[in-house]
């Protein structure tokens, strides 16, 4: 069995240390940042409590044209419907503007449900380790600190046996063309890679958000599903539009790994919306 990489990103107390800074920002993504900021304090004003960025651009790994400029929004009061459509409407006049991000996607929430004891090993856990300040009063200040331990992995991911039903849906809404799959398999291939990775966390001890590395990780604990991984990882960056990849994905990678995944960690604790 090949050894795993070597554990990391962990601060000295053994918590996960949070990722990214507005420092590693690349020079080439600041104006869409600052276009994106500003017009999200022009859409919620008041009403925004603090704004957020995740992904490739705050860690400084982004690539110019391929990578998406990620945002996460707390409202002071739940979001909706029509806060859900303007900042859909955000996202594409933001990636219309700046041809040096490819997508603009925001998650919204309202800061009770971010601060509630059901999300405190999800969203809260998010907002805490993975997203970088933008705007506003840091949830991370009322968040607890965390380890990569069992429950942190089950409450991230321990629901993939709900996700794959929708999935199957949505390949067979989908139109039949490979651009109206490559976003799929860009998705799907990045959240099983990350369910992957926290599956074998606790044992790895460690964290990481590279796909790749993560792909590694799993792949040395489970190396009967190494390649698929490694494929997966790749599929995560530079998706293809190929219809047996979304159904070895729905058929064979992601039944197994949800069935692994209750057996270790057991399931994700119900959200009302499910």
């Amino acid at each position: 069995m090949p050894e795993p990489p070597v554990p990391h990103g962990l601060d000295d107390q053994g918590f996960i240390a949070r990722e990214g800074s507005l420092a590693r920002v690349p020079v080439v993504f600041r104006p869409a940042v600052a276009a994106a900021r500003d017009r999200l304090l022009d859409l919620f004003g008041a009403r925004l409590h603090s704004a957020y960025l995740y992904g490739s651009i705050p860690r400084g790994t982004a690539r110019v044209g391929r990578s998406d400029l990620d945002l996460f929004v707390a409202l002071r009061e739940e979001p909706t419907d029509a806060d859900r459509e303007a900042v859909r409407a955000l996202g594409e006049a933001v990636d219309k503007e700046f041809p040096q991000v490819d997508g603009v996607g925001t998650l919204l929430y309202g800061r009770g449900r971010l601060l509630s004891e059901l999300e405190r090993y999800n969203l809260g856990w998010f907002v805490a380790c993975l997203c970088t300040p933008l705007l506003g009063d840091d949830l991370a200040e009322y968040l607890p600190r965390y380890r990569p331990d069992s429950l942190l992995a089950r409450e991230t991911n321990g629901d993939l046996a709900l996700r794959l039903p929708r999935w199957r849906e949505r390949i067979a809404d989908a139109e039949d063309s490979e651009e109206a799959r490559r976003p799929l398999v860009r998705f799907m291939s990045r959240h099983l890679v990350r369910t992957a990775f926290t599956l074998v966390m606790p044992r790895w001890n460690g964290w990481t958000s590279d796909l790749s590395e993560m792909a590694e990780v799993c792949g040395a604990y489970c190396p009967e599903r190494a390649e698929q991984l490694r494929t997966a990882a790749r599929y995560g960056q530079e998706p293809v539009g190929d219809p047996q990849v979304l159904r070895s994905y729905v058929d064979d990678l992601g039944p197994w790994l949800a069935e692994e995944y209750a057996r270790v960690h057991g399931v994700k604790a119900p959200r009302p919306q499910d």
